[in-house]
């Protein structure tokens, strides 16, 4: 399952002239952003990989930085699939292993993500899967040299779509 993930990283990479230097994941229970970081270090060793989550489900970053797996229970995040109770016992070491860096990022951020990608580029993405370009928008990641950001999912019900457009 994690090697199907990390094909993210690799069309990615596939589709883009040259080496990135920085790789921005969604995270909830770790098996896209530890697919995509194995593939993207694969690829680039030197490839920075940042994994970012919300705010009010910040498991992942917890567990990231002090070493010890962390649970948040029922996250009240509009990013539905990063409501996961914690990592996974595969996904936390590799998560430890082969990313760099994790950041949270808020509600209110997720959301104007959402809206810019649905009015401005006309994409459908839901909110679990614009956290990367939410903490680049934000400036919770500094984008450093050649960036890459994974989107993901389209999965989002009309009554979270039209609460989120409303914004």
């Amino acid at each position: 399952m994690l090697a199907g993930q990390g094909t993210a990283a690799l069309e990615l990479c596939d589709q883009v002239a040259g080496p990135l230097d920085m790789l921005l994941v969604p995270c909830g229970g770790g098996g896209l952003l530890s697919g995509c970081a194995i593939a993207a270090k694969g690829r680039t060793p030197g490839c920075r990989v940042v994994g970012v989550e919300p705010e009010l489900a910040d498991d992942a970053t917890r567990s990231y930085y002090s070493g010890t797996l962390q649970t948040v229970k029922n996250p009240p995040t509009i990013a539905d699939g990063t409501r996961t109770p914690s990592l996974g016992r595969i996904t936390f070491p590799l998560v430890r292993s082969f990313v760099d860096a994790m950041a949270t990022v808020s509600e209110d951020s997720i959301m104007e993500t959402v809206r810019l990608l649905f009015y401005r580029l006309k994409l459908v993405v839901e909110p679990s899967g614009v956290l990367g370009l939410a903490a680049l928008m934000t400036g919770k990641v500094l984008p450093q040299g050649r960036v890459g950001v994974i989107l993901s999912g389209g999965n989002v019900d009309g009554p979270t779509m039209r609460r989120i457009l409303a914004g």
